[in-house]
This record gives C-alpha cells, sequence and structure tokens, in this order.
C-alpha cells in the first residue's frame, strides 16, 4: 500500500487541511514554501493516464476550493500548482496528486524551462499527430 492510501486510511498522520469521501487535501512534510499542501484523490489512482474524468472533476473543484483558503489564511497573491506523471517526470510517490505550492517575495523556490525551437513544418506536425491521436 502507497503512502498517501496509509495516510487516506489514517495509518499514517497528516496535517489535514480539506476532507470529504472522495478528496484528501494535507499539508506536505517537506514544506517547499509555508503552506506547501498536496490535493490528492482518496481512491488510489497512480497518475493523470489512469485518472477518470468524475474524479478529475472532484479533484480540481476542491483544489480550487483548497487555494483559495491558503490564500486567506496565508494571505497570498501567487501559488503554483504541479503535479508530476512518472519517474521522469519527477513523480516520487505514484498516487496521483497535485502540489500547491504558496510563493513569497523572495522565496527560493525556483521553476525553469528549457524551451525546444521547433521549425514551422514541425510545429504542424506535432499538432497534426495530438489532434490526431
Amino acid at each position: 500500500m502507497c503512502i498517501f492510501c496509509k495516510i487516506v486510511n489514517g495509518e499514517i498522520p497528516a496535517y489535514k487541511i480539506y476532507e470529504d469521501d472522495n478528496i484528501l487535501a494535507f499539508l506536505d512534510i517537506g514544506q517547499v514554501t509555508i503552506g506547501h499542501t498536496l490535493v490528492i484523490p482518496k481512491k488510489h489512482v497512480q497518475n493523470i493516464f489512469e485518472l477518470d474524468s468524475e474524479t478529475a472533476k472532484k479533484l480540481f473543484d476542491k483544489v480550487v476550493l483548497v487555494a483559495k483558503k491558503l490564500k486567506k489564511a496565508l494571505n497570498i497573491e501567487n501559488l503554483n500548482l504541479i503535479n508530476n506523471n512518472g519517474s521522469l517526470a519527477y513523480q516520487s510517490v505514484f498516487h496521483y496528486h497535485i502540489h500547491l505550492i504558496p510563493r513569497y517575495e523572495n522565496d527560493e523556490f525556483k521553476i525553469t524551462f528549457p524551451t525546444n525551437k521547433l521549425t514551422e513544418k514541425e510545429f504542424k506536425d506535432l499538432e497534426e499527430k495530438i489532434k490526431n491521436a
């Protein structure tokens, strides 16, 4: 059983900030910034590729709710939503979860995105490939 399922089942304690029959939100034990929260479906789903539409709707509805709770409680105006799927994408717990990371002036959390330069033809080919999948 995964660590998040153990939290859902009450086998491991957590600092829960929201819970209903389907969704759980709790403070990440490794606070990247103050208020770093994870929102998970209680049902074990490994990643976004296994996530069904109904669970996704319920989950994201609560992501918005929890984000607003963080905004009010922590007086923030900035927040990162991060979701990693698979080990190459840095997923370390294989139970679907969304990180809500409050951002503060001069915090040390950094995200960088290298850019791939594509030609017009490469963009068109990629567009068609994805649209037709």
